[in-house]
């Protein structure tokens, strides 16, 4: 199966106050497929969690054309990139029933060593995924580029984001993020999305996420004793 498709009707859990999906809904649906993907691609957990490694995420972009509203149904799609060596790329596109796309997104996925969370050799484990070109990908993901920061605020990492991996969860790092900014609470519509995940936060990590803005683009830098995450949310207007 090389791409995998799901249909999805959007709940009330999924959309924000202004009934459209949700960024961090948005990447959790991302990372749901990826895994259900994976699994049936036969490189489930028997071959990672269950023998101490663990999947993460390094890079995630997304482009946004409009996002999926309260009551819509979507049509979720994903697709494996060709490996590279360590990496593992992987693309996603959500689309309306009819066929329009409304998002087009990648990610470079990893795998590491859940005791020294050093990346490991999937061939090692047999980890193996064939990739697929079905010419809808958009470019790979990248650091974000900086931008000044002039903004700041104390941030520790609660229970309730951690997730299997023990540490926060890639999602919830867009609910920091749209917490600390006025864009979304404004109603402000996204359209692109740059995620780079430099290192891990546990749970009780005390983190200063730092911000600024320029021309409807916001960066953020999360750190502790070094760099945590870097994100870059550009707004349409």
């Amino acid at each position: 199966m090389s791409v995998y498709r799901e249909e999805l009707l959007l709940r009330s859990k999924d959309v924000d106050l202004h009934r459209r999906l949700r960024t961090s809904r948005l990447f959790e649906l991302l990372q749901e497929a990826s895994i259900c993907h994976t699994e049936q691609l036969g490189m489930g957990r028997e071959k990672t969690l269950d023998k101490g490694i663990l999947w993460v995420v390094g890079l995630q972009r997304a482009e946004i054309t409009r996002m999926p509203v309260y009551d819509e149904q979507i049509v979720l799609k994903s697709w494996p990139g060709e490996t590279m060596h360590f990496f593992f790329p992987r693309y996603y596109q959500v689309e309306t029933a009819a066929g329009e796309v409304l998002v087009r997104a990648s990610a470079m996925w990893m795998l590491v060593d859940s005791e020294t969370r050093k990346l490991v050799n999937p061939e090692s484990y047999g980890v193996v995924i064939d990739g697929v070109r079905i010419g809808e990908e958009i470019r790979m993901p990248s650091a974000p580029p900086r931008m000044e920061t002039t903004e700041s605020r104390p941030f520790r990492v609660p229970y309730s984001y951690v997730d299997l991996n023990g540490h926060m969860n890639n999602t919830r790092y867009f609910d920091l993020a749209e917490d600390c900014i006025p864009a979304s609470l404004e109603g402000r519509e996204l359209r692109l999305i740059q995620t780079e995940y430099v290192s891990e936060a546990r749970c009780g990590a005390e983190l200063t996420v730092r911000w600024g803005c320029r021309d409807g683009a916001y960066f953020l830098l999360g750190e502790a004793e070094k760099p945590v995450f870097r994100m870059r949310l550009e707004y349409e207007g």
